[in-house]
């Protein structure tokens, strides 16, 4: 198992299921990580977690990750609404980012129906609570799935496309 995934999660998520659980969910951010860790580990990846209130400790995990990483999770928590400072992060390294949100945010307030980071992302899910992260791991299991196959490919042609 060689393929690494990094998993971020932004402010106030070392509170859930204490914080809204209506909205967020009752499960432990604990929790939810020891699922993701099983999950990739299925898929032949393995993962890092990391949790953080601060804005400039996610930008740098973002950009250490360029090279380190096959791949990031992201849930910027309420930076995704207007850190252009991370948007920019993750513009800047060639590392895939998926977005996840654990609530759907177009179904909330109108501040939150903005993301600023999701046009740089690979993609984003949003509303299927913790399980969303499950999700992001099998959309980036997928497409390293696909970069290696295409990888193959191009050897058995002598490197062309």
């Amino acid at each position: 198992m060689n393929r690494k995934l990094l998993v971020l999660n932004g402010p106030n998520l070392n509170l859930l299921g204490k914080r809204e659980p209506d909205v967020y969910g009752g499960q432990t951010l604990p929790k939810i990580c020891d699922r993701v860790a099983a999950y990739a580990w299925e898929r032949g990846l393995s993962c890092e977690f990391y949790q953080t209130n601060h804005e400039g400790e996610l930008i740098d995990r973002i950009q250490a990750a360029d090279g380190a990483f096959d791949g990031v999770i992201l849930n910027a928590g309420g930076y995704t609404h207007y850190s252009v400072a991370l948007r920019d992060a993750i513009a800047a390294v060639q590392v895939p980012v998926v977005e996840v949100h654990l609530s759907n945010i177009f179904a909330r307030e109108d501040f939150r129906r903005v993301s600023v980071i999701a046009p740089v992302c690979a993609g984003s899910i949003s509303g299927f609570g913790a399980d969303g992260y499950l999700l992001a791991v099998e959309a980036l299991a997928l497409r390293l799935e696909g970069a290696e196959k295409e990888d193959l490919k191009s050897e058995g042609n002598g490197g062309r496309r």
